[in-house]
């Protein structure tokens, strides 16, 4: 398949990735910072090689050191995993120009969906129903005034390029929007270098619903059902499960369905997600398409036995899939947690060295994790540990699993978000499958 695949990340998902390709017997090289000169990733690949500073500028986003390595360690791919450059089409295209296959789809196709505003156009103009909003980037707080008074208060108010939730705020009223543009602004052109800013209106005690879908070169696209990413922290993801609680087999079909669509429109090849907005009344929202792996990818892979980076890995090699929507099928219930190192009050970063670590070991229990005892957590990086999949034949059963494993995890050293796992795990609504993206706000 490939000679040689280069990682270009860190933590848990660099790690993943390895697990794959030593189990297809492919050769797999890390690279590192300063301060993950001694982290897991580095020492798990067959050769490791550093590339800079401990600040991701200097080092994991620093494209010339990534490629260096890679030619010096004669790689013929490079997996970019998620966040960092996974999304970056400079990145993409300058593997290209080097002649190293880039896991992911076209350079053209991250520019089209890294930009908001473009893939809003572009599913209107492939008629995927779409937030009502916006789709014109707003220059100043007047326009953006006119704008939300034209769809009507609440509004969310987006930045173009964003993500994790930065340079999206949630606006109620005139004045609210006054204070929230200007900062919002600038603080998508900090993190992005865009701060183009749009706006969508809010759907009330919506779900999170998104699609896994896997395309070919060949033409051949299919979806992997879906997954509910509801429960969220000022809009990020904190738990995820498939199947949705939510979901029924009507809505699964259209929604799998206008995701395929979705897809063969810009004509999508690799891995992907498309991600949507479900209203109570099961109308569906095209909210925006990610180009790569998804932090939650482990559910979809708990629930249909595919291992995603595998396919990944085949269709970058120029294999078409072997199996058609037909032969995807899905059993049992998984619920997949995000393990932060931050204190689970204030949710500040808790960096530091690990004194005690212990999990769960059970055959339902599945732990991606980048940190053992003695680990050091840095300030330099995203504060996400582990991520832990729990699974069961309902999701009754699944559910009691999860509260057996947060019971069972031992962090010493360092704070985790765990005591909000536990929380939201013996909450009624998320028991009853109720939870929706103001489920934690509400629960405050």
């Amino acid at each position: 398949m490939f000679n040689k695949v280069l990682i270009a990340n860190r933590g848990e998902i660099a790690l993943r990735i390895i697990r794959t390709c030593k189990r297809l017997g492919i050769p797999t090289v890390s690279v590192y910072s300063e301060a993950d000169e001694n982290a897991l990733h580095t020492k798990a690949a067959d050769e490791a090689y550093p590339i800079g500073k401990s600040r991701v500028n200097e080092s994991y986003l620093h494209i010339d050191r990534i490629i260096e390595a890679a030619k010096e360690a004669r790689a013929d791919a490079i997996h970019p995993g998620y966040g960092l450059l996974s999304e970056n089409s400079r990145f993409a295209e300058r593997c290209q120009k080097e002649n190293i296959t880039f896991i992911g789809p076209l350079a053209s196709i991250i520019t089209k969906m890294g930009s908001k505003i473009e893939a809003r156009k572009t599913m209107e103009h492939a008629k995927v129903p779409i937030v009502p909003g916006v789709s014109e980037p707003l220059p100043d707080v007047q326009s953006a005034m006119a704008a939300a008074r034209a769809i009507g208060f609440p509004v969310m108010l987006k930045a173009s390029a964003g993500g994790g939730g930065i340079g999206m705020q949630l606006v109620h009223t005139e004045d609210e929007l006054v204070k929230a543009f200007e900062g919002n602004q600038k603080r998508a052109a900090s993190f992005f270098g865009d701060g183009s800013m749009y706006m969508e209106k809010v759907i009330e005690n919506a779900r999170h619903i998104e699609i896994q879908i896997l395309a070919d070169s060949f033409g051949n696209t299919v979806h992997l059902f879906e997954r509910d990413c509801s429960v969220q922290r000022r809009h990020q993801k904190v738990i995820e499960e498939a199947p949705s609680p939510f979901v029924d087999g009507e809505l699964r079909q259209r929604l799998g369905e206008t995701a395929v669509k979705a897809a063969k429109s810009i004509g999508y090849r690799n891995a992907g997600t498309i991600e949507f907005l479900v209203d109570q009344e099961k109308h569906i929202y095209f909210l925006e398409m990610n180009t790569r792996l998804q932090v939650e990818h482990p559910v979809t892979e708990e629930i249909t036995g595919f291992d995603l980076v595998e396919e990944q890995l085949k269709i970058a090699a120029g294999k078409a899939l072997s199996f058609s929507q037909q032969d995807i099928t899905h059993s049992g219930h998984a619920i997949e947690v995000r393990i932060y190192a931050e204190d689970p009050v204030t949710f500040y970063p808790s960096p530091g060295t690990i004194s005690a670590f212990s999990v769960l070991r059970h055959p339902a229990v599945r732990h991606e994790c980048a940190v053992a005892k003695g680990s050091t957590v840095s300030p330099f990086y995203d504060p996400m540990i582990a991520k832990m999949i729990v699974t069961g034949e309902t999701r009754k059963k699944a559910i009691e699993q999860l509260k057996t494993a947060l019971r069972e995890y031992h962090v010493e050293g360092i704070k985790t978000n765990i005591p909000l796992l536990k929380k939201i795990a013996h909450s009624e609504a998320f028991e009853k499958g109720e939870a929706t993206t103001g489920f934690l706000e509400s629960a405050k």
